[in-house]
């Protein structure tokens, strides 16, 4: 069977599921909110926490673009959102304190560079960056198993960041995804974790769940998931962009 490790955590379908509270940008910024966050995770049984890494200069241009799900543009939210390296660092030496794993999302080469001078075990690419040629090239060089989501992308264009991956001897797992926040129980599509499997024989496989409630990670377990990620808060009342779906 299929296996990739991150730090002595094995992750395939012969070991437990690998659960990651998704974190991501939730704290809006206050870095005691992600101490708190990360201490609910722990408390929850969480293995793993992951946040996001910005540096909004290196990721994008200055832009008035409001998201769906927001109220300001994308470059606000980021821009508040985000954490400093040296937050991060104590992020990360928590986390560790407790026994779990930290991984955070880059979304530039930058933020890629950063979480590399941290020593992070591994790195998660988004769905948003799946088709990021150039960044998962980036990545790849680094030499450490990678977690990728697919989600918005089909099977042609996870091939040419799968291919980037093997040509690299990178171990890594593909997340099924849809794009959706919260996704109806009608669009989860478990049924793709079978076509990752088929297209991409050589990958764990995983669900980044965006749906209400735990049943569809139940669901993707028996179907061949490993690694189970799901948003995560400690107050579904607490302001900001991604907790429609908290759990």
């Amino acid at each position: 069977m299929n296996e990739i490790k991150i730090n002595n955590r094995i992750i395939g379908e012969a070991h437990k599921p690998f659960v990651i509270a998704e974190v991501g940008i939730n704290h809006e910024g206050n870095f005691d909110l992600a101490i708190k966050m990360i201490d609910e995770a722990y408390k929850a049984g969480c293995e793993c926490v992951k946040f996001q890494t910005h540096i909004i200069e290196d990721e994008m241009i200055p832009n008035d673009v409001i998201p769906g799900n927001a109220r300001e543009s994308i470059w606000d939210i980021m821009k508040r959102c985000r954490l400093t390296e040296e937050e991060e660092i104590k992020l990360k030496e928590y986390v560790e304190s407790l026994g779990m794993i930290f991984l955070s999302t880059p979304f530039s080469r930058a933020a890629a560079e950063r979480l590399q001078n941290l020593g992070v075990p591994a790195y998660k690419i988004g769905s948003g960056e799946c088709n990021n040629y150039p960044l998962i090239e980036h990545i790849a060089k680094f030499g450490k198993p990678v977690i990728l989501s697919t989600g918005m992308n089909d099977i042609s264009s996870i091939q040419k960041s799968v291919e980037i991956l093997r040509k690299n001897k990178i171990p890594y797992a593909l997340m099924h995804c849809t794009s959706m926040y919260p996704t109806p129980y009608e669009k989860v599509r478990l049924g793709a974790l079978k076509e990752l499997k088929e297209n991409f024989p050589d990958a764990v496989l995983g669900l980044s769940d965006h749906s209400m409630g735990i049943y569809t990670c139940l669901g993707a377990v028996p179907l061949g998931a490993s690694i189970l990620e799901k948003h995560f808060t400690s107050d579904r009342t607490l302001p900001g962009p991604h907790l429609a779906v908290q759990k």
